[in-house]
């Protein structure tokens, strides 16, 4: 049914100019409607976050997921993390990162390219925009902050949001996502520790 009938319009002036005045204003209405719900489907995206404690302090958790040069050691599923642009830390650094982050055909590697929207090493936080890939999440965006637990632990807040998918479900995406985040989460405070037997044998 058109929008048109479901808008009471004033009756007929006598030169009929009200009527058709109104017409142009519904018509622009509809037109504006039309825009709105467009641009609210190109906002809409898919969301996901997953936490983690972790038993150290917020400073030697940062040092490590903050450096791309230690992504490997709590990301099992990266191989390589490449700088191909700009100063790590500062926005506009882009890196290459790949490994067998998502299943690909015939053993592929995957591959994402990555932007840095921000970080704040006050705020213990920082957001990455996946630029080009080969999994089909261009465009998503991961934002990871820490926050001091006490006790020597750290909080770890890992939310993220992705363009939706033709043909893909978002609950299985979400999950997947998720499942694959909260397990490198997991992995932190085993390479923290790592990292300080190296040191000590040195």
């Amino acid at each position: 049914m058109s929008l048109l009938l479901l808008i009471k319009l004033p009756t007929y002036s006598r030169n009929g100019l009200e009527y058709r005045s109104d017409v142009e204003n519904v018509k622009k209405m509809i037109a504006e409607l039309k825009q709105a719900r467009a641009l609210e489907l190109k906002n809409d995206k898919w969301r996901g976050s997953v936490g983690g404690i972790v038993g150290a302090p917020i400073d030697e958790v940062w040092n490590i997921v903050s450096r791309s040069s230690r992504l490997s050691e709590w990301m099992p599923m990266v191989e390589n993390c490449t700088t191909l642009a700009g100063e790590e830390g500062l926005p506009g650094y882009v890196r290459l990162v790949s490994g067998f982050m998502f299943p690909q055909d015939y053993g592929d590697r995957s591959w994402i390219k990555e932007n840095l929207v921000s970080m704040n090493s006050v705020t213990y936080s920082y957001v990455y925009r996946m630029e080009a890939s080969n999994v089909g999440l261009d465009g998503s965006i991961n934002s990871l902050k820490l926050i001091d637990y006490g006790d020597d632990s750290t909080l770890i807040d890992w939310s993220f949001e992705i363009d939706p998918i033709v043909g893909a479900s978002e609950d299985s995406l979400i999950d997947y996502l998720g499942f694959l985040y909260k397990s490198c989460i997991y992995r932190i405070e085993g390479a923290i520790r790592n990292a300080s037997k190296d040191v000590d044998k040195a």
